[in-house]
């Protein structure tokens, strides 16, 4: 058998075996300093997390004054915007046809397309009488294109040169402030003009909450910077766009509003003003046009409940009241969300059923699901 491994230790002359039992090699001394060390540690981790509870306590009694700034009508409001952008992305341009007014009375302003593609638009019938005091551009691109040009023939002063400028007439309020610095800019020929202005934008990753159309907010274009109401629109290439009920929170959207006229391609910026004075970021972008004949159609959408449906007919409750409502819109072509198409007929029973003759032949509920008229009127900015 093997002969167990003994351990040697340093004790002092005299010693017996009995008593170098109880001394401590110098190995087991540095164990020893070593679990003093951690016993410190962990006494001053104990007083650092006592300090802590004693900070989270009196953040908690600090908390108890979090809602001396609340705003509950404010609050409100956003809650109602929220639900209504909900409500928007659920169910687009939906409404229920009104039942204390005529449809033919609140929808007045409205016409149906049969498509709304290559359906044709006045783009200057029923304007705004605040179309009399702004200026239009007949080629925006053309005339762009040529006073560039005649800005770049002219003697320029190239870069880095030094120059001096001698302002007269300098407001005293510039003069006084404390500014140390002064911006100089000039504006080329119809830039002091009012005109109708199209930015493209794209909504910003850290923008949160919602954004009602006709919302007053804070346009930076290029050296630019005023108070608009801007009305959202989709980006397309047709010659009708449909308006935007909420500013999108995907994709690229156009903002249109009035203001002076800017011919270099400016980068377009869209603030929101909080409470305090302070500006959140929304949307950035380039400046798209100014042209006031750029036709933005807002859509609603009336909305019926099949109650019976036959090969050639169907009825459908809750889309018109009265036998008037029904001559008025016969002309539009009534469809579904899954392509069915037909026209109102005549009144069915009661004073909320209509009945409906369709163009395809369908004896399928789906679809039939949810019969609907689309109509479109001109926005005014």
């Amino acid at each position: 058998a093997e002969e167990a491994k003994k351990l040697t230790k340093r004790v002092p002359k005299g010693t017996s075996a009995y008593q170098a039992v109880w001394m401590l090699s110098d190995d087991e001394q540095e164990e020893d300093s070593g679990m003093e060390e951690e016993e410190d540690e962990e006494e001053e981790s104990e007083e650092s997390e006592e300090e802590l509870e004693d900070e989270e306590s009196n953040d908690y009694k600090d908390s108890d004054n979090y809602d001396v700034t609340f705003d509950a009508e404010e609050e409100a409001e956003e809650l109602r915007k929220f639900r209504e952008a909900c409500e928007d992305e659920q169910f687009p341009d939906e409404i229920d046809t009104p039942i204390d007014i005529a449809a033919r009375v609140r929808f007045q302003k409205y016409r149906g397309l049969k498509s709304f593609r290559t359906s044709g638009w006045d783009p200057k019938e029923n304007l705004p009488r605040d179309y009399a005091r702004i200026s239009q551009i007949r080629n925006f691109r053309n005339v762009r294109k040529s006073l560039l040009r005649q800005s770049n023939t002219d003697k320029l002063v190239p870069p880095g040169t030094h120059v001096d400028i001698y302002i007269a007439d300098v407001p005293l309020a510039i003069r006084d402030s404390n500014s140390s610095s002064i911006t100089v800019f000039s504006l080329l020929q119809h830039e002091q003009r009012l005109s109708v202005q199209h930015v493209a934008q794209a909504r910003h990753p850290l923008s949160t909450g919602v954004v009602k159309c006709k919302e007053q907010l804070l346009a930076q274009v290029g050296f630019r910077r005023y108070m608009v109401q801007p009305i959202f629109s989709q980006h397309t290439k047709s010659n009708k766009h449909k308006m935007e009920r909420f500013m999108p929170v995907v994709g690229n959207f156009v903002a249109s509003f009035y203001a002076p006229i800017t011919l270099t391609d400016s980068p377009a910026v869209l603030f929101k003003v909080e409470v305090d004075g302070s500006v959140t970021l929304l949307s950035t972008g380039t400046l798209l046009s100014c042209d006031p004949d750029r036709v933005v159609c807002k859509r609603v959408v009336l909305s019926g409940h099949p109650a019976k449906i036959n090969k050639r007919a169907a009825v459908v409750r809750y889309l018109f009241h009265n036998r008037e409502d029904i001559a008025y819109f016969r002309p539009v072509q009534i469809r579904t969300k899954h392509g069915s198409r037909g026209t109102s007929r005549k009144l069915w029973g009661h004073t909320d059923t209509a009945k409906l003759h369709l163009t395809n032949r369908s004896n399928n509920l789906i679809l039939f699901y949810f019969p609907c008229i689309n109509a479109f009127s001109e926005v005014a900015f």
